[in-house]
């Protein structure tokens, strides 16, 4: 309970004295597709990215925005969680008319290479460490955003995260849960957000200093 209420009075000090919220046509509703993708088949496709890495090379151990590039192609780009519960600040610069896809927060389950696992199990795994969410925060240039708990994606199936590793790496069954925000392209210039959510085993707080280029 005491890192519970130190994370929310850290989105106090990320939110500022701005108490708006907004309906955001910035945010896309979770239901819709984007380029002719489910938003919850766009959750695979994140931790496919996001399983591409070595660690030390991944974006979402990046403490600075340097590796946001990394891996990036088509219509949407991804933004990355974090390892751990440290507050991440990152300056990131994203070229115009992409989407922008990322985690509140989420988690995903993966097989033990040392026993058979069903991709049933890896699923209920990963829907039963999502609930109980208990904060999820959303702010984009210094407004904030309500209505977040819909947001809540289940990969469909499960899928091998080793897909896009150099080595094709395969780990399968893989499933992940939790809840994803799509951001219509944002406008050229600079643009803050501030995004994260708590879970009861986990935390995650994230500010981006976005340079739409």
């Amino acid at each position: 309970m005491r890192i519970l209420s130190r994370f929310l009075s850290l989105f106090v000090v990320l939110v500022g004295a701005t108490n708006a919220m907004a309906d955001a046509p910035v945010v896309v509703p979770p239901d819709a597709s984007v380029a002719g993708v489910s938003q919850a088949d766009w959750s695979q496709r994140w931790w496919e990215w996001a399983g591409s890495f070595d660690r030390e090379e991944s974006p979402v151990a990046d403490r600075t925005g340097a590796l946001c590039g990394s891996g990036q192609s088509g219509d949407v780009w991804f933004l990355a969680g974090t390892y751990g519960t440290q507050r991440t600040v990152r300056t990131c610069r994203v070229p115009r008319g992409k989407y922008l896809f990322f985690p509140l927060i989420n988690y995903v389950v993966v097989r033990r290479p040392d026993r058979a696992t069903s991709c049933e199990a890896v699923a209920s795994s990963a829907a039963s460490i999502t609930e109980g969410v208990s904060a999820l925060v959303l702010e984009i240039d210094g407004v904030r955003h309500g209505d977040l708990h819909r947001h809540r994606l289940a990969t469909r199936g499960c899928f091998d995260i080793g897909a896009r590793t150099p080595e094709r790496i395969r780990v399968y069954p893989a499933a992940a849960n939790g809840y994803y925000v799509m951001l219509q392209p944002l406008p050229p210039g600079r643009h803050t957000l501030n995004f994260g959510g708590a879970l009861p085993s986990m935390l995650q707080a994230v500010t981006y200093s976005l340079v739409v280029e």
